[in-house]
């Protein structure tokens, strides 16, 4: 898909949000992408909906041009730590602080603080949130802000949280994209979910659901009266 009709489909954002395009709520991702215990355990076993004590977080899924015109999204592989997150392919993001203005600041601070992004200069348009998630391992409530790069960016990865920055296709994660299906333990919970391969990396869980959902959104947002 090209930038310029990412872009294009993208504007209607806000207008969808308040209910003045279609009808209802966001259209969710692939239900495959949402992990279920392989041991006959329900998925309610692992709350998902809002906990008391959960901490506010943002990310931020930004739509930048490529080198050659077609629309991509900006991925983070992390760097390898003594942590739960460790190695995964993520959004720049991060928990809500203190100073931060809303939670729309707190992604656009945490772009800056992990990919290096300046807004003004890549011209960044915030256009909505996508549905919160909650992560259970880590009690975060996520929120997805969706943002424009109306410049292409120049960005660099911080070298304490990122080990590389991935521009991935936003074609990528549309509706009918390929889906990897996987077993495996996950600490000790046995699972199953799928996923998204990019550059060698199996995308999974909040990133890979919230990929899911911008693709069906994209889908959603076609051009027209």
């Amino acid at each position: 898909m090209r930038f310029a009709e990412a872009a294009v489909r993208l504007e209607r954002l806000p207008d969808r949000l308040a209910g003045t395009v279609g009808a209802g709520r966001l259209p969710p991702g692939p239900a495959v992408l949402m992990p279920v215990f392989t041991d006959g355990r329900a998925r309610a076993d692992v709350r998902l909906d809002a906990v008391a004590g959960d901490r506010p977080a943002a990310v931020l899924v930004l739509v930048v041009p490529s080198s050659s015109g077609s629309a991509a999204v900006i991925l983070t592989e992390r760097a390898t730590y003594d942590g739960i997150h460790s190695g995964e392919v993520s959004f720049p993001g991060g928990k809500v602080e203190r100073d931060d203005t809303d939670i729309e600041g707190t992604a656009l601070r945490e772009a800056t603080e992990e990919i290096g992004l300046d807004p003004a200069a890549a011209r960044v348009e915030l256009l909505g949130r996508l549905d919160t998630l909650r992560i259970p391992v880590s009690r975060f409530s996520l929120t997805p802000i969706v943002a424009l790069a109306r410049r292409r960016p120049v960005l660099r990865p911080s070298e304490s949280e990122v080990a590389r920055i991935i521009e991935a296709p936003l074609a990528a994660f549309l509706p009918g994209a390929p889906i990897e299906i996987v077993e495996r333990m996950v600490r000790d919970w046995p699972l199953r979910y799928g996923g998204y391969r990019l550059d060698g990396l199996h995308v999974w869980g909040a990133t890979a659901r919230i990929l899911g959902q911008l693709g069906a959104v994209i889908a959603e947002l076609v051009v027209g009266p």
